[in-house]
């Protein structure tokens, strides 16, 4: 019997919006997901493990892998590159499982794109504007160059929240942790039964866009 290969979720988010941390319990959460790591060419931080939360690697190796077509999307993000390996996804998808890509919008379109129908993407908001300052501020890996950059881009990032079938509020870690593995459990299944679910936004998601970009 042949093994019925996994779907991609893309989680993204604006800088701040704790995409990473929901994305390590998401996969706590599933036993069947299974977290992408990245390929970076930026400083590892005070408690990232190498090969675990990224693969850190030198912007020439990066070139390097990047000219062998190695990656199925890559993007330079304040000033490092970010990158997906192809040969990485296939091979958990071959095994069943299904794919956690923690990437931001330049590679969600590109993955998108590439893997089609089988890819169920998510975008995360910060509750506030005040709430996504004190979460950069309160990280304290990154210098305050780096803090101010993330901030100008917010509202850059945030425009491409349409382009994302579902739309979530970080608001509680484990309120939207289980919100979005129910979101995966029903994609899958409609994928699987090549059933297609219609786009069922907030309404009030312009209002909170809005009053983000404040």
């Amino acid at each position: 019997m042949i093994k019925q290969k996994g779907i991609y979720i893309i989680l993204s988010s604006p800088s701040g919006a704790g995409k990473t941390s929901l994305a390590k319990k998401l996969i706590k959460r599933n036993k069947n997901l299974e977290l992408s790591v990245s390929y970076t060419t930026r400083k590892k931080r005070p408690k990232e493990i190498n090969k675990k939360d990224y693969y850190f690697i030198s912007k020439k190796r990066f070139d390097a892998l990047r000219k062998r077509h190695f990656f199925i999307e890559w993007a330079k993000v304040f000033g490092n590159y970010y990158g997906t390996s192809l040969m990485e996804t296939e091979k958990i998808n071959n095994l069943g499982k299904d794919i956690l890509f923690d990437i931001d919008w330049q590679g969600s379109k590109k993955i998108k794109k590439k893997l089609g129908n089988n890819v169920v993407n998510i975008f995360i908001l910060p509750p506030s504007k005040t709430e996504l300052i004190r979460r950069l501020n309160k990280r304290a890996q990154d210098s305050k160059n780096v803090v101010q950059q993330r901030l100008l881009s917010f509202k850059s990032e945030l425009s491409h929240w349409k382009e994302y079938k579902h739309v979530l509020i970080n608001d509680k870690l484990e309120k939207i942790s289980k919100k979005i593995s129910n979101i995966i459990k029903i994609e899958k299944k409609a994928i699987l039964n090549h059933i297609n679910i219609p786009i069922n936004k907030n309404p009030q998601l312009n209002k909170i866009i809005r009053r983000l970009k404040k």
